[in-house]
């Protein structure tokens, strides 16, 4: 690919309104002042890598990705150090994720090293963006893929674009580290078995609002799926993976079959617990494990994690079918302590044992 072309905004946020911004930043509702765009067409690969002023979208009515459902994302956060450098963690494992996801929906796979660099020239331009290291404040960084052709024809799009935005965050769930409402989707799946599931597709996320209006009529900040198949087994939530800790320090998360989201939050997480001894099983767990689990106390904590939350307490899961556990728990030991560990390797407060951490800017 050739080299990156950088087009500087010229009329970027003025720095007082920005600092008012980053001061307190709410989830997706303002973005910084450039993008990324890379484009892909099926005779030339990969060109055109552009940092550009953020902006809406040209796009054609027959587009693909508006008839068709060709997406993809990522999601990712930019930390500022104490130091003032900006580190982001795990890129290639988001990177491979996102390839992963192409393949499934018959996208082209966006070369790991392009997918790095992207977010390096972002940062370059825009890094007063990232707030300082208080309150779990971060960049939240969206890359995604769409297909671009401008063909109504049902096939694999010939041109597709990848883009990168970015919005300054605070915590995902306001209420600080106390234990969140679960409501269970007995009616609805989220995704079936040789599915999209395991592709980070809109449509995936699509299928989850239903449910999730739901949950929250009913006071709950997620939604919990069971599988498509016999409605027996916990999946995921709309957006998180789960734990579940045991009385005797065994944990056990749903296994990866195909129909779960591959978590990289989760797969840090497992390894965190490996690091410090405990049992980690990927296994099918029942609706009612969990429910006679917490009934005896042999489940003892249960918490959910992903990139935007980091790592949560559940206190409660509710359905039409009653409630299991209490909105008045308190955080387990476990989560808190796991929590305080993932989030100091990222803000760099805690020693990076596994170099999950990678530099963007100095």
């Amino acid at each position: 690919m050739a080299e990156w072309t950088i087009k500087k905004s010229q009329n970027p946020t003025p720095d007082a309104e920005r600092e008012r911004i980053i001061e307190a930043p709410t989830f997706g509702t303002h973005f910084t002042d450039h993008m990324v765009t890379v484009v892909w067409e099926k005779d030339k690969g990969w060109h055109s890598a552009t940092v550009e002023p953020y902006g809406p979208i040209m796009m054609d009515p027959s587009a693909a990705v508006l008839h068709y459902g060709q997406e993809i994302f990522e999601g990712i956060k930019a930390y500022r150090h104490q130091d003032g450098s900006i580190w982001t963690f795990r890129p290639e494992a988001n990177a491979k994720r996102l390839q992963k996801s192409a393949h499934r929906m018959a996208l082209p796979e966006l070369p790991v090293e392009i997918f790095v660099e992207s977010l390096h020239k972002l940062l370059e331009v825009d890094g007063a963006w990232v707030p300082q290291p208080v309150n779990e404040k971060t960049l939240y960084i969206r890359p995604f893929e769409i297909a671009a052709e401008n063909f109504l024809g049902v096939r694999a799009a010939h041109r597709a674009e990848y883009r990168v935005i970015a919005s300054p965050v605070g915590p995902y769930f306001t209420g600080g580290i106390k234990p969140v409402s679960i409501w269970i989707a007995l009616d609805s799946a989220r995704a079936g078995k040789h599915g999209t599931g395991e592709a980070k597709t809109g449509g995936n996320y699509a299928a989850s609002l239903l449910a999730q209006g739901e949950g929250y009529e009913q006071g709950c900040s997620q939604v919990m799926f069971l599988d498509a198949e016999s409605a027996t087994y916990i999946e995921e939530l709309g957006g998180m993976n789960l734990f579940f800790v045991y009385k005797d320090g065994s944990v056990a998360t749903p296994a990866l079959d195909g129909t779960i989201l591959r978590g990289i939050t989760r797969d840090s997480v497992v390894t965190l617990l490996r690091d410090r001894g405990h049992k980690v099983e990927e296994r099918k767990i029942t609706l009612d494990e969990v429910r006679t689990g917490i009934e005896s106390g042999n489940i003892t904590e249960v918490f959910a994690c992903g990139t935007a939350a980091v790592i949560t307490p559940v206190g409660q899961f509710k359905s039409r079918e009653g409630n299991i556990g209490s909105e008045n728990a308190e955080p387990g030991e476990l989560t808190v302590s796991l929590r305080n560990e993932l989030t100091g390797i990222q803000y760099g407060t805690v020693e990076d044992r596994h170099g999950w951490m990678h530099k963007l800017v100095d």
